[in-house]
């Protein structure tokens, strides 16, 4: 009769098998990649959005935002659905949270993103605002006394665009064209300083328009953007500089955007479709469908 220590070699090496357990090696945790949440990454910028807060107490019909688990309040984060512990105020301001109907529930999901990506491209416009502002100041600045201000402006362009005052960067690139064009006649720089200032407005009304999420402001973005590729390809043949590149890659980017995401000119299914998604991620329906079930 065989007896269980005349099989360990046997018995191990089932449950190695069955387990898929080597001895002596051990095992590392299986790598998991969360999908990237924009609620998330609000939050940590500025802050959870808490309600009842101040509140005696809580009802049953309140469970939604907050309630009470154990001797333990739990608030919920409106955004991000993060549940936070916090004591209850030493000091009441009101008897229960707000109703429903004066609760002002922040972006989630798609709009959420729509909201982050419209601002990014806002503070790009925001950015050619200032510069064509200033572009166009500067031409009837040189147009009014160019012997004083034309090499200063000459310098300032070199250290903006990271071009050389060699021969070669001389006869291309933008401090060519600076160059050429404080050599015209007054009548032509008056053109030119209003053309940048009137370019300069657009983007101005591009920039307000994005940061607060008008629709409007999406079509004059995406037309604008889109007339002025061509001509980037243009320069780019002509002369390759990382600053055009760059340029280049963010408009088809925004243009891209625009059309796919933001649904425009019916495309995708066009507004009815974007605010179908809308309502779908926002609003107390979504926020009952995230809500996890009360324990005992």
């Amino acid at each position: 009769m065989t007896g269980a220590a005349d099989r360990p070699g046997r018995v191990a090496g089932v449950s190695a098998h069955r387990h898929h357990v080597v001895p002596g090696v051990r095992e590392h945790p299986s790598r998991f990649v969360p999908r990237f949440h924009w609620e998330l990454l609000v939050c940590g910028l500025g802050g959870h959005e808490l309600v009842g807060t101040d509140a005696r107490r809580l009802r049953p019909s309140d469970a939604v935002v907050a309630r009470d688990v154990d001797g333990v309040r739990w608030h919920r984060c409106l955004r991000c659905d993060s549940w936070l512990p916090l004591a209850p105020p030493e000091q009441p301001a009101r008897d229960h949270p707000p109703e429903r109907e004066e609760i002002e529930l922040p972006l989630r999901g798609r709009p959420l993103r729509d909201r982050v990506v419209l601002r990014l491209i806002a503070l790009n416009r925001a950015l050619h605002f200032l510069g064509l502002g200033l572009l166009g100041m500067a031409i009837l600045l040189f147009s009014a006394n160019r012997a004083d201000l034309r090499d200063v402006v000459l310098r300032v362009v070199t250290d903006v665009s990271g071009e050389s005052s060699s021969a070669s960067a001389a006869q291309h690139g933008l401090r060519h064209r600076v160059d050429q064009l404080f050599s015209l006649r007054s009548s032509r720089l008056h053109l030119f300083a209003a053309i940048a200032l009137v370019y300069a407005s657009v983007e101005g009304l591009e920039a307000v328009g994005l940061w607060w999420g008008r629709r409007w402001a999406e079509y004059l973005t995406l037309v604008v953007t889109a007339s002025l590729l061509p001509l980037e390809v243009y320069e780019l043949s002509q002369h390759v500089t990382a600053f055009k590149i760059v340029a280049f890659v963010v408009n088809v980017a925004v243009v891209a955007y625009l059309l796919y995401a933001k649904r425009l000119f019916g495309i995708r299914g066009g507004a009815a479709a974007d605010e179908a998604l809308r309502e779908r991620d926002v609003g107390w329906p979504a926020l009952e469908a995230a809500t996890p079930a009360a324990g005992p």
